[in-house]
């Protein structure tokens, strides 16, 4: 997000900044490093996708930064999640027997939930935080989010913590740290 925003808007970017968002992306690529040697031929191919992947939510942070200065958070959400319905709803219609929307109750209420408290709110805080902090820091912020996914990953499933999950975890956390105290 850094290095787009000062591609195509020339913002300026600080040097602690660079060195923050350096810090975490080693520690991002020591646990990856280091989790890649344990898996077999397809990881590369996995981590091309996940690459890919956080390209594509960079440019949509990018540019969602610049909706949010013109729409405000509120309206640029309430915009972009109609219009998501709306072609969800589309898609269903065209893949799939108008009865296969007759379904349990508790498949209703359990969709509701997941909409909002996975879909709705999520999507709203990242346009708030955009609006307050800007793109380039909420998204450094949220590299946590991989960090956090390992660890549950040790709790909930009981995958091995090893020294390079620990180191990683530091690594990010103190980027992270770094990059924040850049503007101040």
């Amino acid at each position: 997000v850094l290095l787009l925003g000062l591609g195509l808007y020339q913002r300026r970017v600080r040097a602690r900044q660079i060195i923050g968002m350096a810090i975490s992306y080693c520690g991002v690529v020591l646990v990856f490093g280091h989790e890649i040697t344990l898996q077999g031929a397809d990881a590369a191919w996995g981590a091309l996708l996940v690459f890919l992947s956080a390209v594509s939510y960079a440019v949509y942070l990018v540019y969602s930064g610049e909706m949010v200065g013109r729409l405000g958070s509120l309206r640029l959400v309430g915009l972009a999640t109609t219009v998501a319905c709306l072609l969800c709803i589309l898609q269903f219609v065209v893949l799939r027997p108008l009865s296969a929307a007759l379904v349990a109750p508790e498949v209703i209420w359990l969709s509701v939930l997941n909409a909002t408290l996975c879909t709705a709110a999520p999507v709203l805080m990242v346009m708030m935080a955009i609006e307050r902090i800007g793109a380039s820091l909420a998204a450094q912020t949220g590299m946590v989010g991989p960090m956090s996914t390992i660890l549950m990953g040790v709790v909930i499933l009981g995958e091995p913590f090893t020294a390079w999950l620990a180191a990683g975890t530091v690594l990010v956390i103190a980027g992270i740290f770094v990059f924040t105290r850049a503007g101040r």
